[in-house]
């Protein structure tokens, strides 16, 4: 029997101990979509994005505040990296095993090789919890940041908070 992509988020989370809600909807591919919805707690929904460096030997998931674009210039000077874009979509499916459209950091189950740093907007720990994709766009998971942080650990990635203030000539992004 397989099991699909959101269930073994939801098997994990409960063998773990670790408590959540979850909400289900049509498939979303945007901060926009998500809007859309309507949900209660909308406004801590975060924005998950996929970025790599240029020569493709690093791998960035940043988890930011919906409201925020991506100033990737930036972000590389924070990170000491070099120049980093967008990664492909085969990218993130071979890393992370997600479409485009379910960047989220549960995505971090699939990478078995470590490759993926996960890098966490410092303004999203002042919220109680945040809402992420349970690695399929059809559901959103609402989950203490502590608690996504054990997930996280828990898989071999550790987090690392930046503060990801705007800046001019901010590199926008859905």
């Amino acid at each position: 029997m397989l099991i699909d992509a959101k269930d073994k988020v939801f098997t994990l989370l409960y063998n773990m101990g670790i408590s959540y809600e979850v909400v289900y909807h049509g498939a979303v591919f945007t901060i926009e979509d998500m809007e859309n919805l309507h949900m209660e707690h909308i406004d801590k929904v975060a924005k998950n994005l996929f970025v790599r460096d240029d020569r493709k030997r690093n791998y960035y998931l940043l988890v930011i505040q919906k409201d925020k674009s991506a100033n990737l210039k930036e972000l590389q000077r924070q990170i000491g990296s070099r120049r980093l874009s967008f990664a492909s979509e085969n990218d993130l499916n071979r890393y992370l095993g997600l479409n485009k459209g379910e960047v989220t950091p549960f995505g971090v189950l699939n990478d078995s090789e470590k490759a993926v740093t996960v890098i966490i907007d410092r303004d999203l720990a002042n919220y109680a919890f945040i809402g992420v994709h349970p690695n399929d766009n059809t559901a959103t998971v609402w989950i203490a940041l502590n608690d996504l942080l054990t997930v996280l650990e828990a898989t071999g990635h550790k987090a690392r908070f930046i503060d990801m203030t705007e800046y001019p000539d901010s590199t926008h992004s859905t």
